[in-house]
């Protein structure tokens, strides 16, 4: 029994947290590696390690090719299929043929072959993990702590990782600083050779999204539902819901008492106005609501085939202003939370 071994990958999955499997792997590469050191780099070697006992065999192997074939480049590693037949009489073109061979002794190659390619396994195996782990956290909200910050963007640590803030990702006016503690959202996490690539952002309008899901027990259960979210980040967001339980006030329940949970979401974005609006299924009534805080007198509405839905909204004299909002903000708001475009008429 090769103690020594079963030792190693004990040792190596306690300490770095890696599947036994994944180390006993790369044992077998370093231990096929040295065999080839040993007997010829041109040559293809397979080892088996025994999981239980520690013990380890090991073969040299061809790949069969057809008799006629024109693509053999290395006679070590390759046969046509007569000569593969003297081997094995049932071997295919495309199977292997092995033969047993002497196993070069573990402990020669321990400092060496075996720790390399174990260590580079095992980053592989981690870098690996990280991406599953964060994967799968794409579209959620992340705390970090800042690490540096550039012209082009924000580093933010995650713990085990990192991720980046890219400027264009940011709140208009948002200034950090190394250490400060944020709240980000994964939109995208990318593979690379040199582990996970985390995106972030504070902008993303599903931010907001996922902060009232947290910060409103109603949302999270499943009693209120954002239907839409427009969103002009730093500035004002506009969210609509709808009560899926009789009895429950959407609005109230995401205003919260005294307005405290929505307050709380407005102080994680850097004081951004956000109106909560109750959803209506008639668009009229939706429209007019969006519009808020200005009063609507009337609503007319118009499916153009080639100009899309219009809705005309007409508002008294005094609200105009208040409807359009500073720089048209409210009405573009307003438009895209209801999907209509919106003309306001006094």
């Amino acid at each position: 029994m090769n103690k020594e071994i079963l030792m190693v990958v004990d040792a190596v999955s306690n300490e770095k947290g890696v599947d036994k499997e994944i180390i006993f792997t790369a044992l077998e590469a370093a231990l096929a590696s040295a065999t080839r050191k040993r007997h010829g780099e041109g040559i293809d070697v397979r080892v088996a390690i025994n999981r239980k006992s520690g013990d380890y065999d090991t073969w040299r192997r061809w790949k069969v090719f057809a008799d006629d074939s024109t693509e053999l480049e290395n006679p070590d590693s390759e046969l046509r299929l007569d000569d593969a037949a003297e081997i094995n009489k049932d071997a295919q073109v495309g199977d292997y043929v092995e033969v047993p061979m002497e196993s070069v002794a573990f402990g020669r190659i321990a400092a060496q072959t075996a720790k390399q390619v174990i260590l580079q396994r095992v980053r592989e195996a981690e870098r690996d993990k990280l991406y599953e782990d964060y994967s799968d956290r794409q579209e959620e909200i992340l705390t970090g702590t800042v690490q540096s910050v550039s012209a082009q963007s924000v580093t933010v640590g995650l713990g085990r990782t990192e991720a980046v803030l890219p400027r264009k990702e940011m709140v208009p006016g948002e200034r950090f600083r190394p250490y400060d503690k944020i709240r980000v959202y994964v939109v995208e996490v990318k593979k690379t050779s040199r582990g996970p690539q985390i995106v972030v952002s504070r902008n993303h309008k599903n931010m907001l999204k996922r902060l009232l899901e947290l910060e409103v027990p109603e949302i999270y259960s499943g009693a209120v539902e954002i239907k839409s979210i427009a969103r002009e980040a730093g500035q004002r967001s506009k969210v609509a819901v709808a009560a899926t339980h009789e009895g429950v006030d959407p609005v109230g329940a995401c205003v919260g008492v005294r307005g405290v949970r929505i307050q709380s979401i407005v102080r994680e974005l850097n004081d951004e106005k956000i109106d909560v609006i109750e959803w209506s299924p008639d668009p009229a009534t939706f429209i007019a609501k969006a519009l808020s805080p200005a009063r609507v007198s009337n609503v007319f509405l118009d499916e153009d085939p080639q100009e899309g839905k219009i809705a005309l909204v007409v508002v008294p004299d005094d609200q105009l202003s208040l409807a359009i909002g500073r720089e048209g903000q409210n009405a573009r708001l307003a438009a895209k939370l209801t999907g209509w475009r919106i003309d306001i008429k006094s």
